[in-house]
């Protein structure tokens, strides 16, 4: 990456136990007059100490409460305004992306012209989206629309003072906390937007059926907690999310065994489900999409998963138990 001299940018990295994946981070980020935080949550292979060595702030996380990604990314917000008081922009990078060359002067020039975007992200890329058909599902989401959006994820440029405003991120929430935070940046008049320049490639090394199921789980989760915190109007915040994966992830499958048991003709009702592919295939043919038809097996098998982590939210909730993280890696 070139270098840059922007003293009011600043940059927080999260990781774990990312190995060569962080030393590909933190040396696409590092560059001249940038402070650069890595917030580790008790890595065993001595990625803090790497960090140290080429010259990050290093924020250790008290493992003793739970994680999310959520508290890191405050923790090393705190250290980056501790470090550098005046800084206006943070870039949040999670420790198994690699910033790309230039992303860091457009964001930066975006949101210094328009002072109402708290955040800017740009085209986010699977790293190896050929290796296992989980990647290359990761790299089709990462392709959000352009311009002003509803939300981004955790790799986005922000401003601080948008930031602060708000509380920053909300740190009980295991997942989803990403959205949740663009819902109150929104409420509080702020925008939001996806530009087309290349910001980072992701690494999700995600390989087995397992760790597509845990993920798609986890997503059910961040549902179910977004509809609790804002699933009223005006925001509806995965409200329609919400219902599609009870629907179709937990309502159907009973009916499905309920009417077997019943009648040997009430298997006929598990049709629907090579149906809605069918339908959700032809669409993205339709629309000339890549790879339309595994998503569209996906996305309808995936709706079990995500049932069940909106089942797995409900039950924590009504045990009043602290919900744990749900993780793929």
């Amino acid at each position: 990456m070139s270098p840059t001299a922007d003293l009011d940018l600043g940059i927080v990295v999260i990781g774990r136990n990312e190995g060569e994946r962080l030393k590909r981070c933190l040396q696409s980020a590092m560059g001249q007059g940038i402070v650069l935080v890595y917030v580790d949550s008790g890595s065993t292979d001595g990625s803090a100490e790497w960090a140290l060595g080429v010259g990050a702030e290093v924020v250790a996380l008290d493992m003793s409460v739970p994680f999310t990604a959520a508290r890191a990314r405050n923790a090393g917000l705190n250290r980056l305004l501790e470090r550098r008081p005046g800084v206006q922009l943070v870039q949040f990078v999670d420790g198994d992306c690699e910033l790309r060359d230039g992303w860091l002067e457009e964001g930066a020039a975006f949101l210094r012209s328009t002072p109402r975007v708290a955040a800017v992200c740009g085209r986010l890329r699977e790293r190896h989206p050929e290796t296992s058909v989980y990647n290359r599902l990761c790299d089709i989401e990462w392709n959000t629309p352009l311009g002003q959006s509803r939300a981004c994820g955790g790799i986005a440029m922000m401003r601080i003072q948008a930031l602060l405003a708000v509380g920053g991120f909300n740190e009980s929430l295991i997942a989803g906390e990403e959205p949740e935070l663009c819902v109150r940046l929104r409420g509080g008049g702020w925008q939001i937007w996806r530009l087309a320049g290349e910001m980072a490639w992701h690494d999700a090394s995600m390989h087995r059926f397992g760790q597509w199921w845990r993920r798609t789980r986890r997503s059910g989760h961040a549902f179910a907690e977004g509809r609790a915190l804002h699933g009223g109007p005006p925001e509806n915040h995965y409200t329609t999310e919400t219902r599609r994966a009870v629907l179709w992830g937990l309502v159907l499958p009973v009916l499905v065994v309920a009417a077997m048991l019943m009648a040997p003709d009430g298997a006929l009702l598990a049709l629907a489900y090579p149906l809605q592919m069918l339908r959700l295939g032809l669409q993205r043919v339709s629309r000339g999409e890549p790879a339309p038809w595994a998503q569209a097996f996906f996305l309808v098998v995936g709706r079990v998963p995500e049932g069940l982590g909106v089942a797995g939210y409900w039950w924590s909730r009504w045990r009043r138990e602290p919900t744990r993280l749900i993780e793929y890696k």
